[in-house]
């Protein structure tokens, strides 16, 4: 089972992912972000390559799709926050949607 962030992880961990665009969410202990492509079967194919991606880490992805935007949030439920588990996830959703 994936643990918590401790408070010196989670700052170097959320600092680079701030700066890439996602933001905490608000109550709880998680983070957010909106993805925009210029389709929808492109971020409809993103979704399919960060699903394959989220199987092989055991770990999905709280997500939305309205025709080319996807909302995301991470969070690992089992642990109750934020775990290097979304930190790893936030990344790699960052590298494919380039």
């Amino acid at each position: 089972m994936a643990e918590k962030l401790n408070d010196i992880t989670r700052k170097e961990a959320l600092d680079g992912l701030i700066k890439s665009g996602w933001s905490p969410v608000d109550g709880r202990d998680a983070i957010q972000k909106q993805f925009k492509f210029k389709s929808f079967v492109r971020a409809f194919g993103w979704m399919s390559s960060v699903a394959i991606i989220a199987e092989k880490m055991n770990h999905h992805p709280e997500w939305s799709n309205v025709y080319a935007t996807v909302n995301v949030v991470l969070t690992t439920h089992d642990a109750g926050g934020l775990t290097d588990l979304d930190v790893t996830l936030a990344r790699k959703m960052d590298a494919l949607a380039q």
